[in-house]
């Protein structure tokens, strides 16, 4: 190494020599990739769980490495330290490179390589850059290609992510479901195909989206840690093991899984992990159909607080901002608004991940940086957008429960509860006066005498309208 300018240090690679700022952990690889590649804006730094999971894939291999007496204690002490502070979120400003790239995550794996060789350097004593004392490959990327150490840490960035997620959704669910048991007495109108169609409980409606997203919760929950469990750690390049000792692998994935403190295993057929990206695909689309789920609650809560004269105006939702530049007292549903439009970006994501699992050729897909991203997009995106939605929206949201009452009462579909009483013939012949004539459809009930009143009052029970009997 060189000593460039007082702000910088000269380093070298394969192309040549880059001067690289003094203060930066990160080393020349690393910066080549900073000035090739300025596409999504978006750093490695966006996503610390990533950053602590490469970490912890860097201390498991380098522990594994020294257990087979291939890397000097000293040398193991410094990745070890450097990687327990990187885990413990330090220098996460250091991880720089765009999360899309080219090389198939070849810059993201050497940025973590020089990051923790740099921090390692300074535990022993060394300049930044000085990497004879301790190599980003030679010792920090040991026994390693990116090809197992990226898409191991992929995996496991995931789960460590995965309660966060986890735990914005159970946090919505338990709103709506707070409001379903509010509104449980909340007679209403149902609706099909946007007509009137039979009595319900607006707690009943509630419950549903509770249920609907609990759905998916349990099934992240249950499907997902088996989903990504099964790691390449030790596959190095493609999934033959090459420039490996024959007992790294289960070492490696044995401490990783010990740092981590999750279940991961390595995988059956080393190539095919390598190569395939089917977990991703079937990952990301569970996150769609939570998406599309979300965006379709959320449409139904614009509907149902649509007016509030001319609309709905079932439910009322927080105001949270004026709604119009021009147009005094208008205030809009711009929480349920925001998470229809993150829904449709997280649709957009899977169709990308989809296209860059598809596009994989022979024995690697060079298209897994778009893959990270997306999922990585989706997870952040879907986590802040339920929070968003549960506290500033489901929680605030209040019944008109005498508007609901009086549309149940002027709606044609009131005539379906006494079809058991009067006959289809007669119950559609009711339906189609009350609509030619604007008359109400109890009224015209009543006034030919089809039930008495007694047997009337019984029918229109909410209980009895809303549920089995």
């Amino acid at each position: 190494m060189h000593a460039g300018s007082a702000a910088t240090r000269r380093e070298s690679d394969l192309l040549g020599h880059l001067d690289v700022p003094a203060s930066a952990y990160y080393g020349i690889q690393t910066l080549r990739a900073v000035h090739n590649f300025t596409l999504s804006g978006v750093s490695l730094s966006h996503h610390p769980r990533l950053i602590m999971a490469l970490a912890m894939v860097k201390q498991a291999a380098a522990d594994a490495n020294h257990r087979l007496g291939n890397l000097e204690t000293r040398r193991f002490e410094a990745i070890e330290h450097a990687c327990q502070r990187i885990i413990h979120g330090e220098y996460h400003d250091q991880f720089v490179v765009d999360m899309i790239q080219g090389g198939a995550g070849t810059s993201t794996n050497m940025n973590a390589n020089e990051v923790i060789a740099n921090v390692g350097l300074e535990f022993l004593g060394r300049a930044r850059g000085d990497y004879q004392h301790l190599h980003p490959n030679n010792d920090v990327n040991m026994a390693q290609s990116t090809n197992d150490a990226y898409p191991t840490a992929i995996r496991l960035g995931l789960m460590l992510g995965h309660d966060d997620l986890l735990e914005s959704l159970s946090g919505l669910c338990r709103s709506f479901s707070r409001k379903g048991d509010a509104f449980a007495d909340v007679l209403k109108m149902g609706r099909t195909q946007l007509q009137d169609a039979v009595p319900m409980t607006l707690g009943q409606e509630f419950h549903a989206f509770a249920t609907t997203l609990g759905e998916d919760h349990d099934h992240l929950k249950r499907r997902v840690p088996m989903l990504l469990r099964a790691v390449n750690l030790g596959g190095t390049a493609i999934g033959t093991g090459i420039n490996t000792d024959a007992r790294y692998q289960k070492i490696a994935v044995e401490r990783l899984a010990a740092i981590s403190e999750h279940d991961v295993a390595p995988a059956h057929d080393l190539i095919e992990a390598t190569s395939d990206m089917g977990d991703f695909v079937m990952f990301s689309g569970m996150l769609k159909r939570l998406a599309v789920k979300l965006s379709k609650i959320c449409n139904d809560l614009r509907l149902l607080s649509s007016g509030p004269r001319t609309g709905f105006n079932e439910i009322n939702l927080p105001a949270r901002q004026p709604g119009s530049s021009i147009m005094p007292g208008k205030v809009n549903p711009v929480i349920p608004e925001a998470v229809n439009q993150v829904a449709f970006d997280v649709i957009g994501n899977d169709l990308s991940l989809s296209l860059a699992a598809e596009a994989g050729q022979l024995q690697l897909n060079v298209m897994e940086p778009l893959i990270v991203y997306k999922i990585f997009d989706s997870i952040r995106l879907l986590t802040r957008a339920m929070d968003m939605l549960g506290t500033l929206c489901v929680d605030g949201i209040t019944a008109n429960e005498a508007h609901c009452r009086e549309l149940v009462e002027r709606s044609i579909g009131l005539v379906t509860a006494l079809n058991p009483y009067i006959g289809y013939d007669n119950a559609t012949r009711i339906a189609q006066k009350a609509l030619t004539t604007g008359r109400g459809v109890l009224e015209l009930v009543r006034e030919e005498n089809l039930l008495d009143d007694n047997t009337l009052t019984e029918a229109l029970r909410p209980e009895n309208m809303v549920m089995p009997r």
